[in-house]
């Protein structure tokens, strides 16, 4: 029920062999609506601007990199800080790198339509990431990697567009909707291990699993597989294949017994119990292999995955209900999902 468009512009230039700045503008546009925010609300229609600067400055075998993110919506706004150190060692084998992030967000709701909005502010939502990376060159062919992430969020985490579904005798559907309430803090911990193997016929092939646990008590297997093949200096090929599962927070439902039954409950499809297995590929073609006077070479690129989401406890109730279906009984939801991306580079 989403249809999602954007266009982004980056630069990055290397002023000096110590010295670059990157900058990148996205524009965001969404129109239509999820399952569970029909269920409650009307559809949606917004538009979300994010500009990001970052200094990278590499001093002997460190580099320091320095960003800030700023994103924008009519009902959510968000400013990011990050900083990172990324360290060679080893006769150049071994890379640590170090990160930490900050976050501050606006949260807001939309009470009036999608043409004439009537923001309601109501409150924030503060995160801060830190995060410790390990690279390693194990032989000619094979580099590995491990990567250890934690995050803490405090504030007005939930989504306002969202509600949970009670059982209600009094209501001719048997059930009826109110706000969700949500833990004011949440610590999430990830880490992932990956390997590349450089193949004879110069491909790579990509592997990595990442596992997350958080103390909403979702824990989440993330499996990728990723394959590159270049051909000559004028063509690259790639194919990925990822599958991701999840639990379900502690104190989600699909169906509450009653109204204020626990202390804290949740009925977002995020929080569910759910699956989703991704198919990409990817061409890259060189119409400037060899450059163009200021130009040193040029690319074009054509990026298309397909998605399939598969909800293991939370179901459809936008077009099913009573009499063909109880409450609680509805089909469980699925959709599927196309993401388009065509980019232009140009390296100079």
């Amino acid at each position: 029920g989403m249809d999602i468009t954007g266009e982004s512009v980056l630069v990055r230039k290397k002023f000096t062999e110590n010295f670059a700045l990157e900058a990148n503008y996205f524009v965001d546009k969404v129109s239509g609506a999820s399952v569970d925010v029909l269920s409650n609300a009307s559809v949606i229609k917004d538009e979300r601007k994010q500009k990001t600067g970052t200094i990278e400055y590499m001093h002997d075998k460190t580099t320091y990199s320095l960003s800030y993110i700023n994103s924008t919506e009519r009902d959510y706004i968000s400013n990011t800080t990050h900083a990172s150190l990324s360290q060679d060692m080893f006769g150049d084998l071994t890379t640590l790198k170090l990160g930490w992030g900050r976050t501050r967000d606006g949260v807001g709701e939309n009470n009036g339509t999608a043409d004439k909005p009537i923001i309601a502010w109501l409150g924030h939502a503060e995160s801060q990431s830190y995060n410790v990376g390990l690279s390693q060159i194990l032989t000619r062919n094979l580099i590995g990697g491990l990567n250890f992430e934690v995050i803490t969020d405090d504030g007005y985490l939930a989504n306002p567009y969202r509600s949970i579904r009670y059982r209600d005798d009094t209501n001719a559907k048997l059930y009826s909707l109110t706000n969700q309430v949500y833990p004011d803090t949440r610590t999430s911990t990830a880490i992932q291990g990956q390997a590349k193997y450089y193949l004879p016929w110069r491909a790579a092939l990509t592997g990595s699993y990442r596992y997350y646990h958080d103390t909403w008590a979702i824990t989440g297997n993330t499996y990728e597989l990723d394959y590159t093949h270049p051909l000559e200096n004028i063509w690259i090929l790639e194919g990925r294949l990822r599958y991701y599962k999840q639990g379900h927070a502690s104190f989600y439902s699909d169906l509450f017994p009653f109204a204020g039954s626990q202390n804290f409950m949740a009925r977002d499809r995020d929080l569910a119990s759910a699956e989703n297995t991704t198919i990409g590929a990817k061409v890259t073609y060189a119409f400037l292999p060899d450059g163009w006077k200021m130009f040193k070479r040029g690319t074009a690129t054509l990026d298309i995955s397909r998605i399939s989401f598969h909800y293991l406890d939370f179901t459809d109730i936008k077009d099913y209900g009573l009499p063909e279906y109880q409450p609680g009984d509805e089909p469980l939801y699925h959709f599927n999902a196309t993401v388009f991306q065509i980019y232009m580079s140009m390296f100079f």
